[in-house]
């Protein structure tokens, strides 16, 4: 009897034993380093021969993971598709019949060696000539091969069969502290949703929210946090990223999806593993540049962008100022410009400003006092806050750039977003900021549902990655492919009657043209 009662508990407690992977062996997290970064479990680089001519590369540029997947499965590139890796498939008879009808033994540690190292199958065929052949020593071979025998069991962090575990920075501190608590709420309102739904296939989700504080140095610590010790699956709408901080690479080396509109404030890093909802700062500027080409005839300036000594502020507005230049505006300069301490330029007959709501109504004031009123271009997500205290003299002479306006809102979207509100405390300050959060969410809802009970990472990246027109219900439908990271890439224009203190759409929502 009592034989019985032990065996019953370890079945039992076998359901959630079998779902949990034991940790990997040395050997197996080197050979993982391996298939994932194209590194050596020594540090020491490893090349790869490529091509019919053998040319040599650095196999961190083509490392086994890019084609076949974090998971092994494979999936397709450029028209080719990388076959299953599991241990299973390989080392069976009947995994081994590809397309093209070729027949072959099954794999053995041997015939991998050389199938990694020479290119040839154990039927000593040839494989895909788009097959790197890697140059590796015995110890690198067995590391690989130990890894490929767990890779079909090695679950992604974060990730157990009842619970998902989501991540984010967001300051608690400092000048964004008001916005990151915006954030912050609107996110666990979300979680709270979902989990009162029913979960995404039966996981219920949880968040950690950790303050990347002031600096690099602490924003890698808190990076580093959520990676190394929280093991978040993904990272969920972060605010206040130091700019120097090397966000996509760090993502890039953990394999770790980040979904949220990191650019809106301009610290824009392109990376697969990184998916925006909503257009970035550069491209809103954009919008309000070819709304003022086509329709203010202002090219011919002179024209100001004033921003704020901040290294991704700076970036912006160089990117702005020669996109205008390759456009034919004229005479456009730069300049860095605290309201509070610097002296203003004149004389400019269209200004494109980037930095905080106050500094926005400020510079409108001097420009009156001193008798000009240039048109004024702005993204609102920085000026909306203080918009109507602008004065009167600029009325629909300012155009702001908004991802999304009262009319892309649906009933059902507008009631999800004003339900969330109610439970979280929250007004309708920092709107974009809350539309970027939620529909972050909901991306990730739909990512996870489309990835499968048996998702992993690069299932979500995969599933993102084949969205078209997704409906948020908040704003214009979002998509995303193999090379398009940003959901929406223009903006609506709206311009401002301040003495009414009503706005206007002008130039409704249009995608940007791709520049190189």
């Amino acid at each position: 009897m009592k034989t019985s009662l032990i065996l019953g508990l370890l079945l039992l407690s076998g359901l959630h034993f079998a779902a949990e992977a034991l940790p990997l062996s040395p050997n197996e997290s080197a050979g993982k380093r391996l298939y994932r970064e194209g590194v050596s479990g020594t540090g020491e680089p490893i090349m790869a021969r490529v091509g019919a001519a053998d040319i040599l590369l650095p196999a961190t540029s083509l490392p086994c993971a890019n084609c076949h997947g974090a998971d092994g499965l494979g999936r397709p590139e450029g028209g080719v598709r990388p076959p299953d890796l599991s241990w299973s498939r390989l080392t069976s008879t009947y995994g081994q019949q590809q397309i093209n009808g070729r027949h072959y033994p099954a794999y053995t540690e041997g015939t991998l060696a050389r199938a990694i190292q020479e290119g040839r199958d154990p039927g000593n065929n040839r494989l895909d000539p788009a097959m790197p052949r890697f140059v590796l020593s015995t110890n690198d071979q067995r590391n690989l091969t130990a890894y490929l025998k767990r890779v079909a069991d090695d679950r992604d962090p974060g990730l157990t069969p009842d619970s998902l575990h989501l991540g984010t920075l967001l300051p608690r501190q400092g000048p964004l502290s008001e916005e990151g608590a915006t954030v912050a709420a609107v996110l666990k309102g979300s979680v709270a949703r979902i989990n009162e739904a029913g979960g995404v296939h039966g996981r219920q989700l949880r968040l950690t929210i950790v303050d990347p504080g002031p600096d690099r140095a602490s924003a890698e610590q808190a990076l580093d946090q959520l990676i190394e010790q929280e093991q978040v699956f993904a990272l969920i709408a972060p605010l206040a990223l130091a700019p120097a901080l090397d966000l996509a690479a760090r993502l890039e080396r953990a394999g770790i999806p980040l979904i949220g509109p990191l650019s809106l404030l301009g610290t824009a890093q392109a990376s697969r593993q990184i998916f925006e909802p909503l257009p970035g700062l550069r491209e809103q500027l954009i919008a309000l540049a070819d709304y003022a080409t086509d329709n203010l005839r202002v090219l011919q300036g002179p024209t100001l962008i004033l921003y704020p000594d901040e290294p991704s502020q700076r970036l912006a507005a160089q990117n702005l100022s020669q996109y205008l230049q390759d456009h034919a505006w004229q005479k456009v300069s730069l300049k860095t410009y605290d309201s509070a301490q610097d002296e203003l330029p004149l004389g400019s007959r269209s200004v494109f400003y980037l930095g905080s709501g106050g500094g926005f109504s400020r510079l409108a004031e001097r420009l009156q006092e001193a008798g000009q009123v240039p048109y004024l271009f702005a993204a609102s997500n920085q000026v909306a806050g203080d918009l109507l205290q602008v004065p009167s003299a600029f009325s629909r002479r300012v155009f702001l750039a908004y991802p999304f306006v009262p009319s892309d809102w649906t009933l059902a979207g507008r009631l999800a977003l004003t339900q969330l509100r109610k439970h979280q405390g929250l007004g309708g300050q920092h709107a974009v900021l809350q539309v970027g959060a939620f529909s972050s969410m909901l991306l990730l809802s739909e990512g996870m549902k489309q990835a499968g009970r048996d998702a992993s990472r690069e299932k979500l990246i995969s599933a993102l990655e084949g969205l078209r027109d997704f409906d948020t219900g908040l704003t214009p439908p979002i998509s995303f492919g193999p090379g398009r990271r940003l959901g929406l890439s223009g903006a609506h224009i709206v311009t401002v009657d301040l003495p009414d203190q009503r706005f206007y759409l002008v130039a409704p929502y249009k995608p940007i043209a791709a520049t190189p």
